[in-house]
């Protein structure tokens, strides 16, 4: 089953809060159906996204409120939240803003990863947990949190850096920052080389779950290292969740036309 029009023929507008690998993978499956009116909302935190297919919108709505005005002025049919699982305001905007319209609303959620025998986690609940942890875990660190939240590691005074982020990251940040300018999936081999390279210690991460940066772990579980993980924040309660593009479109397949 195909979501298909509405009915009298007028197209179904879709929202995809987007910015993920599987947020471009739906728009691109869901731009396939003539029913169908496609439009991706990119927050515009990276100076060049990657552009999904459809049409797409880029910047903030201005909170709840913003998006709910949006979804009735657009005449938006469904609405499917696939922001980054660290997106935590913007999920808990949609999910006011479907409350607010009646909008039927999905969170598009990979699964988390999962620790496999040899692996050194530490898992932490914020960025500043996982700074707390560093000094009793090594002196040279391997940061992918991204360029936002490094006022958390800013006081580190005595442990070295390195930050790989898409776009350069802004101040404040620790004294002794090396910056490494690069964008995902990377490679085991990559990712092996910039660990000993750099001679790293300790490995700093969120629980994202992307296969494309996953290789990392494989990287540090070779090398015996620790990984500070940041578990994922909780998502908003009563929003039905999907792992995988299939289960979105099949979603989206039995959800009403309005």
């Amino acid at each position: 089953m195909t979501p298909g029009p509405a009915p009298g023929g007028a197209h179904r507008h879709v929202l995809i809060l987007g910015g993920t690998t599987e947020a471009r993978r739906l728009a691109a499956e869901l731009c396939a159906d003539p029913g169908l009116r496609v439009t991706s909302s990119l927050a515009g935190r990276v100076a060049e996204p990657r552009l999904p297919a459809g049409e797409v919108r880029i910047g903030g709505f201005g909170g709840p409120s913003g998006l709910a005005a949006w979804l009735r002025a657009q005449h938006v049919d469904a609405l499917i939240d696939a922001t980054h699982p660290f997106a935590e305001i913007m999920s808990r905007n949609a999910a006011q803003a479907a409350a607010e319209t009646g909008v039927p609303l999905l969170a598009l959620r990979r699964p988390g990863w999962r620790a496999v025998e040899g692996d050194r986690w530490h898992p932490v609940g914020s960025l500043a947990e996982a700074a707390d942890a560093l000094p009793a875990l090594g002196r040279r660190i391997f940061l992918t949190t991204g360029r936002q939240g490094l006022a958390a590691f800013a006081h580190l005074d005595e442990l070295r850096f390195l930050v790989r982020s898409v776009d350069a990251p802004d101040a404040p940040m620790p004294r002794h920052t090396a910056i490494l300018l690069d964008r995902g999936p990377f490679t085991l081999a990559g990712e092996r080389e910039i660990l000993r390279e750099h001679r790293i210690d300790v490995l700093v991460t969120k629980d994202s779950g992307a296969a494309a940066t996953a290789p990392k772990l494989t990287a540090a579980r070779e090398l015996d290292l620790p990984v500070v993980i940041v578990t994922r924040p909780p998502s908003p309660p009563g929003v039905p969740r999907a792992e995988d593009v299939p289960a979105a479109i099949r979603w989206l397949a039995g959800t009403p036309s309005r």
